[in-house]
């Protein structure tokens, strides 16, 4: 397994708390976890195979729905949850910003100052909508802070929501400024 898929470390935090298809993993990924972290099914399915193989989780009972096609679920093992703890032990993090919002910003001298503007308004949108639906799970975890793994999705919540309440703040001042300074 390459040290540096944390795909890997997405789906073996995902089965320990219990056993997934694929596609919960995806939709699981998709619901909560995206505010800070992507997935694809075209990522997901060869890191399910190569956990795997070697031996991180294994295939549990399989079941059908109510098509009659068998779902395929997941569960990461003991040597899995031991990879798990050692990757959380490990307190240094990558931590990549990649806003391609901030990179037409950046670029932004090469056209006039309504483009920037246009594009930072679409930005906030986008974060407002994101914005609502964390302070939604912000408000329901905050009734169930004595379940340890509700504190730390608390914890994650709680950042998403100041940071994005931060962008917002930094829209609002930017598209004052290039506004005062239109050419």
């Amino acid at each position: 397994m390459a040290k540096d898929r944390k795909i890997d470390m997405v789906i073996l935090g995902l089965l320990s708390h219990n056993p997934l298809t694929g596609y919960d993993i995806k939709k699981q990924i998709d619901g909560g976890i995206r505010f800070f972290w992507k997935g694809s099914f075209g990522s997901i399915y060869p890191a399910l195979a190569s956990l795997e193989e070697s031996g991180l989780i294994q295939k549990a009972e399989n079941v059908k729905n109510e098509s009659g096609r068998e779902r395929i679920y997941y569960e990461i093992t003991d040597a899995g949850r031991e990879k798990l703890r050692i990757w959380l032990s490990d307190s240094k993090s990558v931590n990549d910003l990649k806003y391609e919002m901030l990179l037409k910003v950046f670029f932004g001298g090469a056209t006039d100052n309504e483009m920037s503007i246009a594009t930072i308004e679409e930005f906030e949108k986008e974060i407002s909508r994101d914005l609502a639906v964390l302070q939604v799970y912000k408000n329901n975890l905050s009734h169930v802070l004595d379940q340890r793994d509700h504190l730390f999705f608390y914890l994650t919540v709680s950042f998403g929501v100041e940071t994005y309440e931060g962008y917002l703040r930094w829209c609002q001042d930017a598209k004052k400024l290039l506004v005062e300074r239109t050419d």
